[in-house]
């Protein structure tokens, strides 16, 4: 009986981690992805060239920019 309780407790413990968590992340982005850019980035670098633009413009993709 006592290790039914304990993954009762442990279901609701996950459960309500899981809705806290997806609260922030529904805030941080609206429709779950950035636009590209250094302006949609909330720490932008001080430096951004093109090969940056390109390698942004591809994630999360697994292929490389043509740019290469």
């Amino acid at each position: 009986m006592g290790l039914i309780k304990l993954a009762a407790a442990g279901a609701v413990g996950y459960a309500l981690y899981k809705y806290a968590t997806e609260k922030k992340q529904e805030a941080q982005f609206a429709g779950g992805v950035r636009d590209s850019g250094p302006e949609h980035m909330t720490t932008p670098p001080r430096s951004w060239d093109k090969t940056d633009e390109a390698v942004d413009e591809s994630f999360p993709a697994s292929d490389p920019p043509s740019t290469y």
